[in-house]
């Protein structure tokens, strides 16, 4: 098991408060991530409501709520060091709000626009505050070619820049929002001010590494224009404090169960320090 007493949360929190995003020294191993993979594609396979697809196309865009049904992802969100970090990153104990893994194919996968996570959680299920982190695992190798995200460190200073485009109306439709041209997203024009004042970066990496990221931290990721898939798993835990009071979108999209997720080790999922 890795120890999480060695003072790196420390500074990773001092990383995440400045920039709104961090990258841990740990990442799950090998086997770990075949393990995870594997459960992605039969769950893709599967099909059901908690899966969307690109428009026009069978190619799945996004999966929804797998830890509920899937016994790897169970076992992931109360990974120790998962919970760990969550809790040292919004210094409350913590839940599953969402999960997803959010999948870019091959030559296929569409780009997310600038947005702040907050924006779509506050306006959708009535979010009270960001006091919320997302934890990042890329499931395929992310290079600049397929798709990864684009962070604006710092931005998360800003606030929250308010709900953005709204285009659904009263459809709900909550779909709209994972599909290329979603709501709630940044005028390309204010996202260009942020990088002038903040700059950019790119979350690369290898599969099986870990990454945080600040529910008001402005991103986006582009088409995926190479041969190699780009899946990135991320866990958004919430503070037990800051549920949503009615959450009308479906269970797989919004936790219900507000409860101190209590952490459970499985051998099957063990971590290594990047090298």
């Amino acid at each position: 098991m890795i120890e999480t007493d060695d003072g790196h949360l420390a500074e990773l929190i001092a990383e995440y408060e400045e920039n709104g995003w961090c990258h841990s020294p740990f990442r799950f191993t090998g086997p770990a991530v075949s393990l995870l993979r594997d459960s992605l594609d039969a769950i893709c396979r599967r099909g059901g409501p908690e899966v969307v697809h690109e428009p026009d196309s069978t190619a799945v865009r996004a999966v929804h709520g797998c830890h509920e049904f899937d016994e790897a992802y169970a076992a992931l969100v109360r990974h120790p060091y998962l919970l760990a970090l969550a809790e040292a990153l919004t210094g409350t104990p913590v839940y599953v709000y969402q999960f997803k893994v959010n999948l870019k194919q091959a030559r296929e996968g569409q780009a997310w626009p600038w947005h702040q996570d907050f924006a779509f959680w506050n306006a959708e299920d009535g979010l009270p505050t960001p006091a919320a982190v997302t934890l990042a695992v890329p499931l395929d190798d992310v290079h600049e070619g397929n798709g990864p995200l684009m962070l604006i460190p710092g931005s998360h200073h800003v606030g929250y820049l308010g709900p953005g485009k709204i285009t659904r109306g009263d459809s709900g439709d909550w779909r709209k929002n994972f599909a290329a041209d979603p709501e709630h997203v940044m005028d390309d024009a204010r996202a260009q001010e942020l990088i002038g004042t903040f700059g950019s970066t790119r979350a690369t990496g290898p599969a099986g590494t870990i990454q945080a990221f600040h529910p008001n931290i402005v991103h986006s990721s582009s088409d995926n224009t190479s041969p190699d898939r780009r899946a990135l798993l991320m866990v958004s835990y919430n503070s037990i404090d800051n549920a949503p009071p009615h959450p009308t979108r479906p269970e797989f999209l919004v936790g219900r169960n507000t409860d101190q997720l209590k952490p459970r080790w499985d051998d099957h999922l063990p971590l290594e320090r990047v090298p």
